[in-house]
């Protein structure tokens, strides 16, 4: 039987996601990173980039891994999200009771890597973490799902736990405290800012030739562009 559907002239039986996205890889390699062609303030090239990361479906765009070191210089390393970023810096919320927390109490400077294979880029971001203000804090935990409301006072982040079975049953206890009222924020719950002062793109090249810009602040607190062997 012969297949009556149109038939699309720009189609190939052999294009699949992963050569269009290796398409698009090879296509940003190519144009590279030019300083020419970035903007002189890094947010706002952040933001560029993490729109290009957004309309080419990476799986998790707002994903970033936060290292901190404990006061003896220990380092670790987790996965967390992006969800806040203004001219100040770059936002995460969590359990001030946690390992990252303790560890940014005694060691207040953080890393931050942004990593979007699809496009072959990476950023990188150093520097000194603040707390947001409470109100910061309320009004994000306020737009978190009820279940992550709840996650937030059920679980005794980064502590030894006897088991899930303990999780399970404060959840349902929360639950059913909480089943007509509004869920406040834990005290021991929010916000932290890093405050950039090292911020460094990467743009994946052939032979390993890859563009590196890094912006630094001088004395004066502005922004400057400075290239990186690969």
């Amino acid at each position: 039987m012969s297949d009556s559907r149109p038939k699309d002239p720009d189609f190939n039986p052999g294009d699949s996601k992963d050569s269009i996205l290796r398409s698009a890889d090879e296509q940003h390699a190519q144009a590279g990173l030019q300083e020419a062609d970035v903007d002189p303030d890094p947010f706002i090239q952040f933001r560029r980039w993490l729109a290009d990361a957004e309309a080419a479906r990476v799986l998790q765009p707002v994903g970033m891994t936060l290292a901190t070191a404990d006061s003896r210089g220990r380092p670790s390393a987790r996965l967390v999200l992006l969800r806040g970023l203004d001219e100040c810096g770059f936002v995460f919320f969590t359990n001030y009771e946690s390992r990252k927390a303790r560890e940014l109490k005694d060691n207040p400077w953080a890393a931050l890597v942004f990593y979007w294979p699809e496009l072959d880029r990476q950023v990188r971001v150093e520097g000194k973490v603040e707390r947001v203000s409470s109100g910061e804090s309320d009004a994000y935990f306020h737009t978190r799902p009820r279940g992550s409301q709840l996650g937030a006072w059920a679980s005794p982040q980064s502590q030894v736990i006897v088991g899930r079975g303990m999780l399970d049953q404060r959840m349902a206890d929360l639950a059913a405290r909480y089943i007509r009222e509004e869920v406040t924020r834990p005290p021991h719950w929010g916000g932290f800012r890093v405050v950039p002062d090292v911020l460094e793109f990467w743009q994946g090249r052939p032979n390993r030739l890859h563009d590196r810009l890094r912006y630094r602040r001088d004395d004066k607190g502005s922004w400057f562009i400075e290239r990186l062997a690969p």
